[in-house]
């Protein structure tokens, strides 16, 4: 599990790789990552946008924008929280994800909650400690 938290808003993320959806022999790797979103300030929230940052094994980058997530924009009021399911695929058994969700609170503040890097590691890449 990785987070952050930024401004009273904390971001877990927990990726998942989906071997029943990857074809290693074909270079195509697939993760889910389930997202929950917590307002853990005094001020109710809203998510705009999101902007992710998807880096393969090769360094390659591919960035996605884009309103809300999932189709949704949520509201959530202090102590509530926002879970959602995505997914990616890559052409390499691994990579990177980080980014950040465009939220403006109540008052009409506008900031990015940080999403934490997350690595994306398939069962198909051999590991090396440096």
């Amino acid at each position: 599990m990785y987070e952050e938290t930024t401004q009273g808003v904390r971001v877990s993320v927990n990726p998942v790789y989906l071997e029943n959806q990857s074809e290693p022999e074909r270079g195509h790797y697939v993760w889910a990552y389930q997202v929950t979103i917590a307002n853990e300030g005094g001020e109710t929230v809203q998510l705009l946008t999101r902007h992710w940052k998807i880096t393969d094994g090769n360094g390659q980058l591919h960035e996605v924008q884009g309103p809300g997530v999932v189709g949704e924009q949520p509201v959530l009021k202090p102590g509530e929280q926002f879970e959602y399911t995505s997914g990616t695929p890559l052409t390499t058994p691994s990579g990177i994800m980080a980014g950040t969700y465009q939220m403006q609170s109540a008052s009409g503040e506008m900031f990015d909650a940080v999403v934490p890097a997350f690595s994306l590691d398939s069962p198909h890449e051999a590991r090396q400690v440096n």
